[in-house]
């Protein structure tokens, strides 16, 4: 079974990883205690929005791409198909088509995991 909580935690901390940050620094930054960080990178304590925004900040990655790796892990998890770019008819009903939108394909954003 998939726990969301958890996958949460492992694509925050692998973010923080990736720019070798420790705990410390990113809990700092968030405004969130040490301990509770920790706890949510370990799918432990369930991250409220307004937390989840708070790390992503500190870790200066939007909360979108954070969101969308996690709902990879999770289609993964399902096993369906993974689309590589935002299906267009949503793109189109978003009205997010023109330049400077978010139809970008998938090797436009920066990956999280």
């Amino acid at each position: 079974m998939v726990v969301l909580r958890r996958e949460i935690g492992d694509v925050l901390r692998d973010a923080r990883q990736r720019q070798g940050r420790t705990l410390r620094e990113v809990s700092s930054a968030a405004r969130v205690s040490l301990g509770y960080l920790s706890e949510v990178e370990r799918g432990q304590k369930e991250a409220s929005s307004e937390l989840l925004q708070s790390i992503c900040v500190a870790l200066d990655v939007p909360m979108s791409l954070v969101l969308r790796e996690v709902s990879d892990r999770v289609a993964v998890a399902e096993g369906l198909l993974i689309p590589d770019t935002v299906p267009a008819d949503l793109a189109a009903s978003m009205g997010c088509t023109g330049e400077g939108g978010w139809a970008r394909t998938r090797s436009e954003l920066a990956p999280i995991g």
